[in-house]
């Protein structure tokens, strides 16, 4: 509308399939520098991606394993009503499945029925073959499901404590002596191990994670939930409001987690997001699921119409 009445519009934005879509121009900027002025139509994703970071990023689909693994997850006829219906899935050890479709279509309603927080009105949820009835997340957590919520500032952090106690937070009454204290060995000696585990650039334990890049305090959340140990892992818009380059680094660490036998939940709007990063992908429309791609024997194409469909 503003190009139309011949508005100059500079649009400011990290998000790759946004600047295709609207932009005639490019400029791009990287560490505090200008990298230069291109077309958008000479431009693709990874062309972006390499000027804005200096890095060059693979773009490959993930093949499942050949050898069974055990299934972690079983959610048979689940629905709540008004928000899903009749979901049915199964995730492995070690298996990454995404969860993709339009905002309204039920996702996250769903991932909140798995942790306890938004109480299915039918269905059935196993966890590596157990029943589960959850009424709270302090239930999820005991059984070992973490989430990962997409507000990572309102609901994953407390950004004016320090970037320890925000790891330590789901794990402090394992960490408590009998007389419920926390001493500050046992204190420093955990956040500083998760710190390194998860490659959080964080020169000091006790500052506050409102100091940290978002890519770093997606880490700390992370961090937060590996230090419960869990057997599920509900990532849900992991990488939003994250740099390319971050994003890059959180998908490093959710590979590792995979292929140490954990079973992730991947959630996200982004095709390229669950195309490149999961096993599996499956499409929610409307509450229901509406299809399923395997990447590696398909394309981002394929995927975007189911989801469009």
């Amino acid at each position: 509308m503003f190009k139309q009445r011949g508005v100059t519009v500079i649009y400011v934005s990290h998000r790759l399939e946004e600047i295709f879509r609207l932009c005639d121009a490019v400029t791009v900027l990287r560490d505090g520098a200008k990298v230069g002025d291109f077309p958008a139509r000479e431009m693709d994703d990874r062309k972006l991606a390499t000027l804005m970071t200096g890095k060059a990023f693979a773009y490959q689909t993930s093949a499942t394993d050949s050898v069974p693994a055990d299934t972690v997850l079983s959610v048979r006829h689940l629905s709540r009503t008004g928000q899903y219906e009749d979901i049915s899935l199964d995730i492995r050890a070690g298996e990454i499945v995404g969860l993709t479709g339009l905002l309204g279509s039920g996702r996250t309603e769903f991932a909140l029925s798995l942790f306890g927080m938004n109480r299915p009105t039918s269905g059935e949820i196993r966890l590596n073959g157990k029943p589960l009835a959850l009424k709270t997340n302090a239930q999820a957590i005991a059984e070992g499901i973490a989430y990962v919520s997409e507000d990572r500032l309102g609901l994953g952090l407390v950004l004016e404590q320090p970037i320890s106690s925000n790891i330590l937070v789901t794990v402090l009454d394992k960490l408590a002596n009998r007389w419920g204290l926390v001493s500050e060995v046992t204190r420093q000696h955990t956040a500083r191990k998760w710190i390194a585990d998860l490659a959080i650039k964080a020169p000091n334990p006790d500052h506050a994670v409102r100091t940290l890049s978002g890519g770093n305090q997606q880490r700390v959340v992370l961090a937060k939930w590996m230090a419960t140990q869990p057997k599920l892992l509900i990532l849900d818009s992991p990488t939003v409001g994250v740099d390319i380059a971050a994003k890059d680094g959180i998908y490093e660490v959710v590979r590792a987690l995979a292929g140490a036998g954990m079973a992730i939940l991947l959630i996200s709007d982004e095709i390229p997001e669950v195309f490149y990063h999961a096993h599996r992908v499956l499409v929610m429309r409307r509450g229901r699921l509406a299809g399923e791609c395997v990447p590696h024997a398909s394309s981002e194409e394929e995927l975007q119409a189911v989801v469009d469909a």
